[in-house]
Parts: C-alpha cells; sequence; structure tokens
C-alpha cells in the first residue's frame, strides 16, 4: 500500500503520521504542497495536522487552495482513500470533501489532552479493526475544532452511518459530540483527535494503531 503525506507550511505532524503509516505496512512519500500532482500509484493520501500557513484567514482555508489539494480532490473523487487529521480535517471542510465546518473551541481556549474517544462505526476502512463501541484514548490538540453542521446535515450523517468517531468527553463544544466523519462513499475520513500520536507505547498508547492497521490491512488485500 502507497501512501502519499501532504506537507503545507505550518504542518507539524507530518512526520508522526508518515511513522505511523510505514509501521503498520505502508510505503510512505512525503508530498510538497505546490506540487500539481500525487506520486504514481498512491492508494492513500494523509493530510496532517499543524498550522498550515499559520491558520490565516480561516483554518485550512489558505492550504485548500494549494495546488496539490486539486490532485487530492481528484484522487477522492475517482474513489481514492483519504486521511485528514486535526488541520488535515479542517482542509478536508475547506475543499468540499467533506461535510461541516470547524469552529474556535467552545471554551475559546487551545485543548491539548488525552480525551476517551468511542468508534461510531466500524463500516469503514478506517474502523474495521476495532469494536463498535469501544472507548480508545486518543490525544487532541487544536483550537478550533468545534465541529458544526445544521440539523438536517446532523441527522444525515447519522442515518448514513457516517459518524466515525465520538467524544466520550467533548473537549471543543461540536454538534453531537462528533470527532470524526466520513464521505458519502467512506473513503475519506476527516477527524480532530491525533491517531497517529496514539501509536507506541513509548509515547503513552496504541489505541490509534488500529486505524493505520485497519486501513493498510484493506488496501493490501484489496
Amino acid at each position: 500500500m502507497k501512501a502519499a503525506v501532504i506537507v503545507f507550511p505550518g504542518s507539524n505532524c507530518d512526520r508522526d503520521m508518515a511513522v505511523a503509516l510505514r509501521a503498520a505496512g505502508a510505503e510512505v512519500e512525503m508530498v510538497w504542497h505546490k506540487d500539481a500532482g500525487l506520486p504514481r500509484g498512491v492508494d492513500l493520501v494523509a493530510v496532517p495536522g499543524g498550522f498550515s500557513f499559520g491558520d490565516y484567514l480561516r483554518c485550512g482555508a489558505i492550504a485548500a487552495q494549494s495546488p496539490v489539494c486539486r490532485a487530492v480532490i481528484e484522487h477522492a473523487q475517482k474513489g481514492g482513500y483519504v486521511l485528514g487529521v486535526c488541520n488535515g480535517f479542517q482542509v478536508l471542510t475547506e475543499t468540499g470533501l467533506l461535510p461541516g465546518a470547524l469552529m474556535r473551541n467552545a471554551g475559546i481556549r487551545f485543548v491539548c489532552k488525552t480525551i476517551p474517544l468511542t468508534v461510531a462505526t466500524t463500516e469503514s476502512d478506517f474502523t474495521r479493526a476495532y469494536d463498535k463501541g469501544a472507548s480508545l484514548q486518543i490525544p487532541v490538540a487544536h483550537h478550533d475544532g468545534n465541529y458544526f453542521v445544521d440539523q438536517p446535515s446532523l441527522e444525515r450523517l447519522r442515518g448514513e452511518d457516517r459518524i466515525a468517531f465520538t467524544y466520550g468527553d467533548n473537549p471543543n463544544g461540536s454538534t453531537g459530540d462528533i470527532a470524526g466523519v466520513l464521505s458519502d462513499n467512506r473513503r475519506v475520513l476527516g477527524m480532530m483527535p491525533h491517531p497517529e500520536r496514539a501509536v507506541d507505547a513509548g509515547h503513552g498508547g496504541t489505541d490509534g494503531r488500529g486505524l493505520f492497521d485497519s486501513l493498510v490491512g484493506a488496501l493490501v488485500s484489496a
């Protein structure tokens, strides 16, 4: 399985993402945001956390206009897999690949801590390694993680089983305690918590490892 990790000015979780993917067995290539295309044969594009372009204008808004994002959109439209974490989730909503918007945390403070996360669905290649309803311990680190969708959109996400993760203890005011959502075809996942920071026992836990093992396993066997 081949993965591309996008790097923007201000990305600070790109190497963590690459390490997590390689540990799960993926071949990984780093891709600069000014590149107009993706490497040949890429199965997964990962958009990592950080503060792309310093979060100026609006989190993820400038990054979404980078040349590489046009290639990411085309990759997704062709049925390719995309994973956006934290700032990457913000970028994916700005590109329109995922519904909703990420706003300032309800407490108007940066939140950085490990929180309980509930697996809301196992009907995706990102989450099949978990049990539905399982409680995970995954770090968060964000200032604008308050996920908002209107009521009809929330009902649609629930009805289509597209909520991937929910917060056990909502740290930011997100609608419906949503921590991660899937696209219509279930091949694009955006989430605010950082699974790539929870793949090594030496860093405090390995609950994030299942996401990468699940995804790589699904793509290798496909």
